[in-house]
């Protein structure tokens, strides 16, 4: 009895080590898989974003920025869904197309530029903010993408138009509402791309946010983009451009209050 009791002990101690062995192997840090992102963009139509005279380059730029990511280049992330529609309107809270990734995907990057030039001419007379962060809203929820990260890309001056208040004072930003998107996600960005400084600085110190964490980055880097470019070099190979993407634009925000 004693023999069979001992080999029946010994079969299953080695038959635990070889699970373990392999689910080591299996489940490798280096293997994993990070979740998919969802990617909103949305793109300042509005005149006096056209006015300050950095629309040209913000749409080819975003071009180049939705072009990257849908093909992992410079390892960006390739988001599970993306969504882009303009900010604003020609009348406050007027409903928008969200153009899904399927617009996108198979385009080269000057196809994805002169659709976006096609659907965002810079024709809108308010700049709207909190129309948009409720459509980003409705679509995760509807769509059943709350368990992913969030990434929210604004293009834009960053300055709203709220009637009957003083454009740029205090209260103007005070009345951005995050709240829409406070509990989408685990983890949820806002950047904000082509912002002047003085604006930037209100957003972080006046918008009242709780989980939602914010990047910006002025209109003066931004516009350094081209400078990161290599003439004559394919996009899949413009390794110092898309690292220059994740350093300023794709920065991972650790806190909600920077």
């Amino acid at each position: 009895m004693k023999p069979f009791r001992s080999f029946f002990t010994t079969t299953l101690a080695g038959a635990a080590m070889l699970l373990v062995v392999l689910a080591s192997c299996t489940f490798q840090p280096s293997e994993q898989r990070k979740p998919r992102t969802t990617l909103f963009v949305g793109l300042d139509a509005s005149g006096s974003f056209k006015q300050s005279g950095v629309y040209d380059n913000s749409v080819t730029f975003l071009a180049h920025y939705i072009y990257g990511h849908l093909n992992e280049l410079g390892g960006l992330d390739k988001p599970q869904a993306l969504f882009v529609a303009s900010v604003g309107g020609k009348a406050r809270g007027e409903p928008k197309t969200f153009h899904p990734i399927h617009d996108f995907q198979g385009k080269s990057i000057e196809q994805i530029e002169a659709d976006l030039r096609a659907w965002f001419a810079p024709n809108d007379v308010f700049t709207d903010f909190n129309p948009f962060f409720q459509e980003v809203a409705r679509i995760t929820k509807e769509r059943n993408l709350v368990l992913a990260p969030i990434t929210v890309m604004v293009v834009t001056d960053g300055l709203p138009d709220i009637p009957g208040l003083k454009a740029g004072a205090q209260a103007v930003f005070e009345q951005i509402n995050f709240s829409a998107l406070e509990y989408l996600s685990r983890n949820i960005t806002v950047r904000l791309v082509y912002v002047n400084p003085k604006i930037a600085e209100q957003w972080r110190t006046y918008v009242p946010r709780q989980r939602v964490r914010l990047w910006t980055v002025d209109a003066e880097v931004m516009k350094g983009w081209k400078n990161q470019m290599q003439p004559g070099v394919e996009p899949g190979q413009q390794d110092k451009f898309w690292k220059w993407v994740q350093d300023n634009v794709d920065f991972k925000v650790r806190s909600n209050k920077l």
